[in-house]
């Protein structure tokens, strides 16, 4: 399967586009929209997205991963990363880092066709999801890449920081359930939050924390906004019992 995760959003033509591009190439193949409201132009957070909401797919898949701010310029190169089994199309700016990071074996390849017709800022669909469908259906032509051993910048496993908002308002961290050692308080803007197995085990309207079904620590409201009632927002820090942490 081809899994898109992408900033682009649920309204406008950019999904739709890429999608259309991916059916032309490879008709047969299925295509999932994982999320199209990665923090936009945030790179960084996005990796720690991608890498837990990546988590759990089948071998073979292929991500066609757009949080591109740089399109279009020197600043990064459009790469194929193959970690453990999967396959990861999109610009090499740090959004597949944590994904090689945490991977036990992987290779990188930058993309060097420059197919016809191909915009100044739209690679997701005019240079990734060609590629992306030609991985998919196992047709790339060896020319179109050329290894890439690339020095990514080496980043903290957890990021102590909200990464993501959600429908409900609930707001999610990039720290892993594994960073947390049994149920220290968690601060953020001024609030203390004590740890929860689920949001039925307080009252409701109850601030809390817990480790949510991809691994990572969320900040939610038992049948509430987390996003209103704490004031979050994208990038706001987190403290764990006694250190804060930012990387």
């Amino acid at each position: 399967m081809i899994v898109l995760f992408t900033d682009f959003g649920l309204t406008g033509p950019y999904i739709g586009q890429m999608e259309a591009v991916i059916y032309d190439y490879a008709p047969h193949q299925r295509v999932i929209n994982l999320l199209a409201d990665a923090p936009v132009h945030n790179p960084m957070a996005s990796a720690y997205l991608l890498a837990a909401y990546g988590y759990g797919f089948p071998e073979g898949t292929v991500f066609l991963g757009v949080i591109d701010p740089g399109v279009g310029s020197d600043s990064r190169k459009p790469v194929v990363l193959f970690a453990d089994g999967r396959w990861y199309v999109g610009p090499d700016n740090g959004l597949f880092n944590i994904v090689r990071q945490r991977s036990m074996e992987s290779e990188m390849w930058e993309i060097v066709v420059q197919p016809e017709g191909l915009s100044s800022s739209f690679h997701g669909r005019d240079l990734f999801a060609p590629v992306a469908a030609y991985i998919a259906t196992d047709s790339l032509e060896s020319n179109w890449l050329k290894p890439l051993e690339s020095d990514f910048s080496t980043w903290d496993d957890n990021l102590y920081e909200v990464i993501y908002i959600d429908h409900f308002g609930n707001a999610i961290t990039g720290i892993l359930d594994s960073a947390i050692e049994g149920a220290p308080p968690m601060t953020i803007n001024g609030t203390s939050l004590q740890r929860a197995r689920t949001f039925s085990d307080l009252p409701v309207g109850e601030a809390f924390y817990y480790t949510n079904s991809n691994g990572l620590i969320e900040i939610a409201v038992n049948q509430g906004r987390a996003e209103a009632v704490l004031g979050l927002n994208l990038g706001d820090r987190v403290t764990v019992g006694q250190a804060s942490y930012r990387t």
